[in-house]
């Protein structure tokens, strides 16, 4: 029999639950690795539509990574460090897109980013800017979705700082963007690495927001959730199956990256 830590005995009736929970995690994976259909999977890897599918996701989740970096790290010292009315409602907002149905999401930028929109009608008048149904609004999208797990990670590893350095360089006469240049980004390094990581991955698999918002065009806007979508629609199971292994095997590879931050058992 199995035993805990302390020597005693697993229960059964919490066993059993955990093992069919975990059961029900790998069971999708193992049916989907089975499918994979490895006879013609070198051709349909190279396949134009399937490169051309990873080339604008990998480059609109790379470019959506950039801008939350850009936004969020800034946006999460301002919750972590500054006390202001109304932080908790800003927090709150923040996490709304964690918790918004994606297309609901793709839906609400139209009203803001679109033609008519609340902002997009004013860019697409003065500057002829117009996203939607763009490989811009594609990582506008994408930004949208994965900005909250930038911000929540990044917020984490600057409250578990030790704020000592920091006053420290202060009091050596450092400036505040000096102080946060030198001193508190190299501390938040890690936790920054890994929301970054966290960020990327949630934008390559975003799907609701961006065909919401950006549609699905090959070569434009057409990312590989949106291809595996096309083609399970078109009656290519084993196209789809392949392009959903590519995903896999990326997830797989964040976890991996992330294995030291978030899997601390042995």
């Amino acid at each position: 029999m199995t035993r805990t830590p302390k020597g005693g005995r697993v229960p059964l009736p919490l066993l059993l639950p955990a093992v069919l929970g975990l059961v029900f995690l790998i069971l999708p994976v193992i049916g989907l690795l089975a499918r994979v259909p490895w006879a013609t999977l070198p051709h349909r890897l190279t396949s134009p539509e399937v490169l051309d599918a990873l080339r604008l996701s990998v480059l609109t989740a790379t470019a959506a990574t950039v801008c939350c970096l850009v936004l969020g790290v800034p946006l999460a010292w301002l919750l972590a460090r500054v006390t202001f009315p109304g932080r908790r409602i800003v927090r709150a907002l923040i996490t709304v897109p964690l918790v918004l149905p994606p297309v609901v999401g793709g839906i609400a930028l139209l009203l803001a980013l679109g033609r008519r929109g609340l902002v997009g009608q004013w860019l697409d008048e003065t500057f002829g800017i117009a996203l939607p149904f763009t490989t811009a609004g594609v990582v506008v999208a994408e930004s949208f979705v994965a900005l909250p797990f930038l911000v929540i990670a990044v917020e984490g590893a600057l409250r578990g700082a030790d704020v000592r350095y920091e006053e420290a360089a202060a009091t050596l006469g450092a400036g505040r963007w000096t102080t946060f240049t030198h001193v508190t980004l190299p501390l938040v390094g890690p936790g920054i690495a890994a929301g970054a990581v966290l960020c990327w991955a949630r934008a390559l698999g975003e799907f609701g927001a961006t065909i919401t918002f950006a549609g699905n065009f090959p070569g434009v806007t057409q990312t590989m959730p949106l291809a595996v979508y096309q083609t399970m629609e078109s009656g290519d199971l084993d196209g789809a199956v392949v392009l959903s292994l590519i995903l896999l095997a990326v997830s797989v590879t964040v976890l991996a990256a992330l294995r030291d931050r978030w899997l601390t058992a042995p």
